[in-house]
């Protein structure tokens, strides 16, 4: 039995990635329809991360509301409130840290990312640091 993934289902898992990448809408009803909402690339990049790096609050607050996994990381150990600080995307930061968003989770950190690139601004949208 081979390991490996057929071309078909390939391409149609790149097909959702683009879609997640692009902010289609059209992802959810895939999700509706049972695809895993926490689905990840070779990458370790799931549907939400592609879609709050590039900036989709739409297709974001959809698959939050899907039950998408909003503290997962990638395969580099990024998060994906992270990755919306270093856009500097207000809103979506907002809408991560209200879905209970780890500011602390990951390598940087969102606050650390804040910090680095000059996020004021962003940084006083997260919560304080939890206490261990």
């Amino acid at each position: 039995m081979s390991d490996e993934i057929p071309e078909d289902v390939q391409e149609f898992a790149t097909a959702l990635f683009t879609l997640a990448r692009s902010g289609q809408l059209q992802l959810l009803e895939y999700v509706d329809r049972g695809v895993d909402v926490d689905l990840t690339n070779q990458d370790g990049n799931s549907f939400l991360m592609l879609a709050a790096y590039a900036g989709h609050p739409e297709l974001v607050r959809g698959l939050l509301e899907r039950g998408a996994d909003v503290n997962k990381l990638n395969e580099r150990g990024q998060s994906i409130v992270a990755g919306a600080v270093f856009q500097g995307d207000e809103a979506i930061v907002r809408m991560l840290i209200d879905a209970n968003a780890d500011p602390d989770a990951g390598h940087p950190t969102a606050r650390e990312t804040a910090t680095m690139f000059g996020r004021a601004a962003l940084i006083e949208l997260l919560p304080p640091r939890r206490e261990a």
